[in-house]
């Protein structure tokens, strides 16, 4: 069996998390459920089958500091810095760069780092299959995740349940028919209903070579900036080469530039507990509530209020009244916003990005 190396995609801003997450400390460096900051469980969780020598980190200049100082144990040089954020394509092709110099014939498991997984075992059950998948057939695999709600939230993928020209079937790996976009909500319906949609998790598994060949093909302009960077790597010219591919790159995401095109697609089938904490309302519906439906945390006073979500910091929050609200405190910005609303809290951060109010960033 090839070295298995991991990718832990952390250069997000998480803008759907303000003002808790900020530019210099986003959603995956924070502790949103229990102990450890969720990059830090990324790296615990995957450890039994990738050694931290062989954990690569992407994230951008602004993150460095506070992720090398959460990561003790991986690598400083393992931790890659993107000059500015291309989406999910080039920053897989650059992990991919730096691991193909070490051993091409590797194995890459990439992951967000940002995700929550109540059931560890089953995940690490499942990510072996897909090493194994990806070893054998030289193909791309992608985690899918069993829908459990009409989800519009998150992207889909279609599976054939075919048995033909699938060896892989009786392990709950099936060949992908097709990705679709996040649904409204009568096609969320649908997709549940037909039972054969699994919910995109944004993992994957391939060979280096693999998804390099694929990036070649579907993305040239990509690979041809990743081949004139790699002799870079290493030498005193690499940050200078790097600013200039990615003054030139297209942000794309590996989705819709590589997985939607290929043809040697899997997905391997899980359910252990993803959530991936994309908006507050998710922490409210993964999170315990009282007799009457709130969530406290911190010094909160709840008269004649049900149903609500509220995060005081290191202030005293009191309501009077209040339904169906989320409300989140930090000692320079208080966000109130009603549930099943938050996803829209990141147009607050564009905002107050075009007003140039950069301290609230």
């Amino acid at each position: 069996m090839p070295q298995v190396f991991g990718v832990i995609m952390a250069g997000g801003v998480g803008s759907r998390f303000w003002p808790k997450s900020r530019e210099r400390t986003p959603k995956q460096l924070l502790e949103i459920f229990g102990s450890g900051s969720m990059i830090q469980n990324t790296i615990t969780r995957i450890q039994p089958l990738v050694p931290h020598a062989n954990t690569f980190i992407v994230t951008n200049a602004l993150q460095y500091d506070a992720v090398v100082n959460q990561l003790p144990s991986v690598p400083k040089e393992n931790i890659l810095t993107e000059p500015v954020g291309r989406n999910t394509a080039p920053c897989i092709g650059l992990a991919a760069s730096w691991i193909e110099r070490i051993d091409p014939d590797a194995i890459m498991v990439v992951l967000p780092a940002d995700h929550l997984i109540k059931d560890e075992k089953e995940f690490l059950r499942i990510l072996n299959i897909a090493v194994q998948v990806a070893d054998q057939s030289e193909g791309l695999l992608t985690i899918g995740i069993q829908p459990s709600r009409p989800e519009t939230g998150y992207g889909y993928i279609q599976f054939s349940d075919e048995e033909t020209n699938n060896p892989y079937r009786e392990q709950g790996v099936y060949r992908v028919k097709t990705f679709a976009e996040k649904p409204n909500q009568e096609t969320a319906e649908r997709f549940l209903e037909s039972g054969d949609f699994l919910w995109n998790s944004g993992m994957f598994v391939w060979k280096v070579k693999t998804i390099l060949k694929e990036i070649e093909l579907h993305l040239p302009d990509l690979h041809a900036e990743l081949r004139s960077l790699q002799p870079t790597i290493g030498t005193p010219r690499y940050e200078s080469a790097l600013e200039h591919s990615y003054g030139v790159l297209r942000g794309i995401s590996v989705d819709y530039g590589v997985m939607e095109k290929a043809g040697n697609v899997f997905v391997v089938k899980g359910d252990f507990g993803w959530n991936d904490v994309g908006s507050w309302d998710e922490v409210v519906r993964l999170t315990d509530a009282d007799e009457s439906g709130n969530t406290a945390r911190g010094k909160v006073i709840l008269r004649d209020s049900k149903n609500n979500y509220i995060d005081a910091g290191t202030k005293i929050v009191a309501t009077i009244g209040v339904d169906n609200v989320i409300v989140v405190v930090t000692d320079d910005a208080v966000l109130v916003c009603g549930k099943s609303k938050s996803q829209d809290v990141k147009e607050i951060v564009d905002y107050i990005r075009r007003k140039q109010m950069n301290e609230y960033l």
